[in-house]
């Protein structure tokens, strides 16, 4: 499967999780924002974590596991 649609694949799942995890985490602290401050706020933590470590890091699992059963 060319790269382009690998990642793909996996970001939808990498952005779930992220925002599963970052909303009930920071809601507390921006639950008196307006919605757009906030939806900025979350994105500008969800965005970085899945494009620079969630993403690449679920990409390298299957060349890991394929180099194990070489």
């Amino acid at each position: 499967m060319p790269y382009v649609h690998r990642r793909a694949r996996l970001t939808r799942p990498a952005v779930f999780t992220a925002l599963t995890v970052v909303q009930p985490a920071i809601g507390p602290y921006v639950a008196g924002f307006p919605m757009l401050l906030r939806t900025l706020v979350i994105t500008g933590i969800v965005v970085p974590a899945v494009v620079y470590a969630l993403v690449p890091n679920l990409l390298k699992v299957p060349t890991a596991a394929l180099r194990r059963l070489r």
